[in-house]
């Protein structure tokens, strides 16, 4: 009896990741140097402790997330590791030709590599959204198109749209939410009886996937704060991310209370919920002057993130047969959103009531980075779900959905493999 599982990619997936790499050796031997000479020693003593805070929530909090389901673990957190490490490569190099326009020697320092893995981490989160529904070798594509998007959309907004570099950074989670959701349109097929199955969660798992979420919720104020040069805003984006999400982990528990019907607590929303304040409050944490607005934004977010677990998520999945596997939409997407939008509303404010001309110029240009953010995300997730439906990426059959077993070896269950 042959296997029941889809042909391997051993083939495709070796010979073409191979080849990347490479290649990226051949570029970085060509086109880069490190900084030779270090000014401030303070500086790169904080540059570091934030570039370890990020590396951490990248490793661990992304990593560990997503291991919710109970058939599916082993994949989300290597899996993770993988385009974590290829994505700060590539992102490197992007982002080195896109800031100096010519094919000069690029300088690393770490400042670039710091920055390089967080823009890597819009790839972690739009992973999410599909991951158990495709292999490797797909991740590996969608890498490659998401972290090139990415970079050229925060160089064409610095350029063009005057935004600033935290405001391009922090709007990575409404990116990857629509890249992700957008390319899973483009991908989805039906959920079959036996994926509907293993599209559970479980308590070993879930335990896992909450170690994720404490890692995040520990070092979300350096994500939040590490753009930043001015070391009051630097505080008060420490200040007002820790009280957004203080208030959001609160609202987290007892709004899903709320919505059980004997008042039990859903630990599926305890992962995406309590984090929701961090992200609301990103783009905008620097704005922010007294901590009531960010606590008022956390507890926004985590009900917005509550809703959208309850309800948002059966309704796309009915309607549109739109399946977010880890939640993507209503853990980054939505609370992404709505931190662009208080952005907008507080630089708004900021701008003399006498001065009407620039109120309007001002809410034009923000407006115009926050669509012209999402029109990016949406066209290169089209590209992106186009190009992974095509049969030569050998993706998964419905009926091996969310299951490790497609791409890890079992000793213990080597028959018919």
């Amino acid at each position: 009896m042959g296997s029941k599982y889809q042909k391997s990619v051993r083939v495709l997936l070796p010979l073409w990741a191979l080849i990347l790499e490479v290649t990226l050796i051949v570029v970085f031997f060509f086109f880069t140097s490190y900084e030779t000479s270090v000014s401030d020693q303070k500086k790169l003593r904080r540059t570091y402790q934030d570039f370890q805070h990020v590396v951490i929530m990248a490793v661990f909090g992304l990593g560990f997330l997503n291991t919710s389901l109970r058939r599916h673990c082993w994949s989300s957190v290597a899996f993770n590791l993988f385009m974590l490490a290829l994505g700060v490569q590539l992102t490197v190099l992007v982002d080195g030709f896109l800031n100096q326009l010519s094919l000069r020697k690029m300088v690393i320092n770490l400042s670039s590599i710091q920055t390089a893995t967080m823009s890597a981490t819009s790839v972690l989160i739009a992973m999410g959204v599909v991951l158990g529904k495709v292999n490797l070798l797909q991740l590996v594509l969608m890498t490659l198109i998401e972290v090139t998007a990415f970079s050229a959309m925060r160089s064409v907004g610095r350029e063009i749209l005057n935004m600033e570099n935290h405001i391009s950074m922090m709007y990575i989670h409404i990116f990857a939410a629509c890249f992700g959701l957008t390319g899973a349109c483009c991908l989805q097929e039906p959920l079959s009886n036996a994926a509907q199955d293993k599209d559970q969660t479980a308590t070993s798992p879930s335990l896992f996937a909450m170690l994720g979420t404490l890692f995040l919720w520990m070092f979300w104020p350096s994500f939040n704060s590490a753009l930043l040069d001015v070391l009051d805003e630097r505080k008060k984006a420490v200040f007002n991310t820790y009280y957004a999400l203080t208030v959001s982990t609160v609202t987290a528990i007892s709004g899903s209370a709320l919505t059980h019907p004997q008042g039990k607590i859903s630990m599926t929303h305890i992962h995406n919920a309590v984090l929701a304040g961090g992200v609301a409050v990103g783009a905008p944490c620097y704005l922010i002057s007294s901590p009531w607005l960010a606590m008022a934004l956390g507890l926004v977010a985590g009900l917005l993130s509550i809703w959208g677990a309850k309800y948002l998520k059966v309704c796309l999945q009915r309607t549109l047969d739109l399946h977010d596997t880890y939640g993507v939409l209503y853990t980054f997407g939505l609370p992404g959103l709505l931190g662009g939008i208080t952005n907008i509303v507080l630089k708004a404010l900021q701008v003399k009531w006498t001065e009407i001309s620039m109120l309007g110029y001002q809410i034009l240009t923000d407006f115009g980075a926050l669509s012209f953010t999402i029109i990016i995300a949406v066209g290169s997730g089209l590209l992106t779900g186009l190009l992974l439906n095509l049969k030569i990426w050998k993706s998964p059959h419905v009926v091996n959905y969310f299951n490790d077993q497609t791409s890890w070896k079992f000793p213990h269950l080597a028959v018919g493999y």
